[in-house]
């Protein structure tokens, strides 16, 4: 089974431990009856596909080049 890496995503962006992302989903998804499912299954739909969003910033070597 592969991980789609939503929590480590999340977690690198928050500065906590993936295993806390992890457990607020899970009691997320038990409060709201499973509808922040929805919300995981769609980050990993767009983390899969960043390439189209264009996440990844380039670099610009120097400050000429706009």
């Amino acid at each position: 089974m592969r991980s789609y890496g939503v929590c480590e995503w999340w977690a690198r962006k928050l500065g906590i431990s993936t295993s806390k992302v992890r457990i607020g989903f899970i009691y997320a998804s038990f409060i709201a009856l499973g509808s922040p499912l929805f919300v995981y299954l769609g980050m990993a739909w767009i983390l899969e596909h960043k390439h189209y969003f264009k996440f990844q910033r380039k670099r610009r070597k120097s400050i000429w080049e706009l």
